[in-house]
């Protein structure tokens, strides 16, 4: 979402997909969630309030911590805040590259663009060519020796 100045209720619960009365119930439980009331009394959110949000529907709803837990983190140091907040960044950017590739995936049909392919027969490799064969020279013939005994006359 564009950055803005304020986000109304509906807005914000939409962002998190939670209903807008959990909101509200946060805002009663963490200090540090003060939204903006316009004339008639409706909550405005300023990004601060929804990076606040973001952390208490991480430590919440993805950690599964509990809110006297999420609220202990909160008040806690501020380099575990840091690389809690990193963290979610880092868990927003991966959840937006998966939806990117979900939506490439889904816009991929295989019947319309990968054609069929019908398995062949591979042929046969051609056979190597023979080395040529030369004549061999012509050796004179020599005479057999048969064995002869005493016996065969």
């Amino acid at each position: 979402m564009a950055e803005r100045l304020f986000y109304t209720m509906g807005e914000v619960a939409e962002m998190f997909d939670v209903n807008a009365s959990l909101i509200r119930y946060w805002g009663t439980q963490f200090p540090q969630l003060k939204p903006h009331r316009n004339k008639k009394g409706n909550r405005l959110f300023t990004p601060a309030d929804i990076e606040v949000l973001r952390r208490i529907y991480h430590y919440v709803k993805e950690c599964g911590m509990t809110l006297e837990g999420a609220k202990r983190v909160m008040r806690g140091a501020r380099a575990e805040q840091t690389d809690a907040t990193t963290n979610m960044e880092l868990l927003e950017r991966l959840q937006s590259l998966r939806s990117m590739l979900v939506a490439v995936r889904d816009s991929i049909t295989i019947e319309e663009d990968v054609p069929e392919v019908v398995a062949q027969p591979t042929p046969a490799p051609a056979p190597a060519p023979e080395p040529e064969q030369r004549p061999e020279p012509e050796q004179p013939k020599r005479p057999q020796y048969v064995e002869q005994s005493l016996f065969d006359f």
